[in-house]
């Protein structure tokens, strides 16, 4: 048994080492900013190199009044989120679909190998023929990313599954399928959001490069645009705006990779309790 009050002071330490982690990492932050706005203003950076975050939250303001931004980020959030979901999950059921049959996997594995090296994003002009100038092209450069990595590490992970528990499944005379469904995927939830995490930042970089080529919106757009007429400004919101977006989708899998531990560890607790 747990000592109420011991466990209750763990509790509260536990909470203050997390405001403080978040206090300090703020801090850095708000520190980052400050630093870069005084450096500017004593000219020891090249304003119009690096502009300025007072600058930049002018711009962002008035972008946010014209309605302009909302658009932007719409079409790129659903590009990436288009891409994430189709590379990601048409990944894991071409890596389920190897994991029954390990000849096709060594048949296919030179062939995966040489297409993970490849670097997608100089293929871009060529998916983005292929699918058509448009929103398909993007998504089709965001899919290329993810996908061969998605089916590489899903078998990977499929294949370093606990033995014993296999072998169990096997004792007890069940098939492919029901250890797939049963041990194998159940064991590999907390990789798969792992690779899901991956796949956030790889289907950005997809839907950047795209809207780099092809598109007129999106945060890509933004920041080619500014690039071509030396607004460093522009340049500068779109890569806050870009990483700010990617940091919330990335915490987004990490809050439901944690409710799936808790979950877990609740359900362990309930059955040595019982």
């Amino acid at each position: 048994m747990k000592n109420p009050k011991n466990y209750q002071e763990y509790q509260k330490n536990k909470k203050r080492e997390k405001i403080k982690i978040i206090s300090i990492q703020f801090l850095i932050l708000f520190a980052f900013f400050l630093f870069w706005e005084l450096l500017v203003n004593i000219n020891f950076l090249n304003e119009f190199l690096v502009s300025k975050p007072s600058k930049i939250f002018i711009l962002f303001l008035s972008y946010i009044e014209s309605n302009s931004l909302f658009t932007h980020i719409y079409v790129s959030v659903l590009e990436t989120l288009i891409g994430l979901i189709i590379g990601s999950s048409l990944g894991l059921i071409i890596a389920i679909g190897l994991y029954f049959s390990k000849t096709l996997y060594k048949i296919l594995e030179p062939y995966l190998t040489v297409l993970n090296a490849l670097p997608k994003t100089a293929l871009a002009p060529i998916l983005i023929i292929w699918a058509g100038t448009n929103m398909k092209g993007i998504v089709l450069v965001s899919v290329s990313l993810s996908l061969i990595i998605t089916i590489i590490s899903s078998y990977s992970y499929f294949q370093l599954t606990d033995e014993n528990l296999i072998k169990l499944m096997r004792v007890l005379n069940a098939n492919k399928r029901q250890i797939l469904f049963r041990v194998i995927l159940p064991s590999n939830v907390a990789n798969i959001l792992a690779i899901l995490k991956i796949n956030v930042g790889l289907s950005w970089i997809g839907t950047i490069v795209g809207e780099f080529l092809v598109s007129k919106n999106g945060i890509g757009y933004l920041l080619m645009y500014g690039g071509m007429v030396f607004r460093l400004d522009l340049v500068m919101m779109g890569v806050i705006i870009l990483a700010l977006i990617a940091f919330l989708m990335y915490e987004t899998i990490s809050i439901i990779e944690k409710s799936i531990r808790f979950r877990k560890h609740k359900h362990k607790k309930t059955i040595i309790e019982e």
